[in-house]
């Protein structure tokens, strides 16, 4: 097990580039299965969590293709799709969350699929509901062994069908929409997610000859066809990285310019830290966070306290949360933070007061966070990353602490984010891997 050894309080200065989205990647890079066709994808990240499923993928016999450092090439002209009910598919599968999005494609194209319980973030309940409904909406017979704690579908003529989603889900419509694109008929789904990363998808899809529209929207309609093509595609930049370099900036008081960001792609993200009182200037392309000693938190236009709250897209998504607390505990003023989604998600702010910071935990979901206008500077402990978003934001807090810090734990971080360290070595920070 790795650990960052950290040494905060200096300030940071220079430009970052956002890697390829995690959440985009981890939908496309299983839409390959859909075709026997060569398809392309730009700007993968190199993180764990993708890796692995690129292995999943090879382990089924889809062909890859490493054309440069994120550039893959993907051909399933040769599946063996009775891989999927070996033991070795079950170790692999249910060792990442993305895994659960094979399932779309392989019962469009295979006419069955078997996945065990994905694994993943434990940051409370995360339902599969709203996926597996679906299938069953479109054709499919479900099955669930509580033994092996695996999902099965099988359907051998899909027929498209009106659908209202119980839940705008990322993942849920992902998948209904890549089992809908080779079903017969009209698939309408009303409540749709539409976060960049499932328009990206549809985009992506569309190119290989399906017929979605509705791109962006909540309401999608997708007519089936009988097969589809390659394509070339290029992933958007990680919008989490993007909040999490802003809070980053902001936190220790750096002057950080994050380039290529494409800005129409960050919804409220932009916004939700200027209530934060943090200064953006976007230029172009880019978003430059100039260095800023004091930052203040904007009251309600009644003088009531700020709350920042989770929602479905384009509300502020819930993986900057975690980002958004930390960067209220060094702010001017007091901030509520409302995570609607998760119900473990603010279980790390334990590990935030014993730096220093004022935080009341109210229940699972909401915290109270009392800014100390950097009166009272966080202090360096040992600490350990719960998950993905929370130990960054823990790696943020310990870059902007006084002494020194140590993070375990990291792989949770190396999930998600790509070579995070020497990247910020890059800007000046004082951060080891150990």
């Amino acid at each position: 097990m790795s650990s960052f050894e950290i040494t905060g309080g200096n300030s940071l200065s220079g430009e970052i580039i956002p890697q390829g989205a995690k959440n985009e990647a981890l939908q496309v890079i299983c839409a390959v299965l859909l075709t026997d066709k060569e398809v392309t994808i730009g700007n993968i990240p190199n993180i764990r969590d993708v890796n692995k499923l690129i292995e999943l993928l090879e382990y089924l016999g889809v062909k890859v293709n490493r054309i440069n450092a994120d550039t893959y090439s993907f051909q399933a002209d040769r599946i063996d799709i009775e891989r999927i009910y070996t033991e070795r598919y079950a170790r692999m599968a249910s060792a990442l969350r993305g895994s659960i999005m094979l399932v779309g494609p392989m019962l469009a194209r295979f006419k069955k699929a078997y996945i065990p319980t994905p694994g993943g973030d434990k940051i409370g309940r995360r339902r599969l509901d709203t996926h597996f409904t679906g299938f069953e909406m479109l054709g499919a017979d479900f099955s669930y062994d509580a033994a092996t704690k695996a999902y099965e579908v099988r359907g051998d003529k899909l027929q498209g069908c009106y659908m209202l989603l119980d839940e705008a889900s990322v993942t849920g419509t992902a998948n209904i929409v890549m089992a809908a694109c080779l079903a017969k008929g009209t698939t309408t789904i009303f409540n749709a997610a539409c976060e960049p990363y499932v328009l990206q998808l549809c985009t992506m899809l569309n190119n290989m000859g399906a017929r979605i529209s509705g791109l962006g929207s909540n309401l999608l309609t997708i007519e089936g066809v009988e097969g589809l093509n390659g394509c070339n595609h290029r992933l958007l930049p990680d919008m989490i990285e993007v909040g999490s370099f802003i809070g980053l900036a902001a936190m220790t008081r750096s002057d950080i310019t994050i380039k290529d960001v494409e800005p129409k792609h960050l919804g409220m993200i932009p916004s939700v830290f200027r209530r934060l009182g943090i200064r953006l200037e976007e230029k172009g392309n880019d978003i430059h966070i100039p260095k800023q000693d004091i930052y203040e938190v904007e009251k309600f236009m009644d003088g009531s306290i700020m709350t920042i709250a989770d929602a479905p897209w384009p509300g502020f998504t819930p993986d900057l949360i975690s980002i958004a607390l930390v960067v209220a505990t060094q702010a001017k003023g007091s901030v509520l933070i409302h995570q609607k989604m998760f119900e473990s998600r603010l279980f790390f702010v334990d590990k935030l007061i014993d730096m220093g910071a004022q935080i009341i935990l109210c229940d699972p979901h909401r915290a109270t966070v009392i800014g100390s206008e950097r009166k009272y500077p966080l202090r360096g402990v040992r600490m350990t990353s719960p998950d993905i978003r929370a130990g960054v934001a823990l790696l943020i807090a310990a870059l902007s602490a006084e002494g020194k810090s140590i993070i375990d734990n990291i792989e949770q971080i190396d999930r998600g984010y790509q070579d995070i360290d020497i990247r910020l070595q890059a800007l000046g920070a004082n951060i080891r891997r150990i």
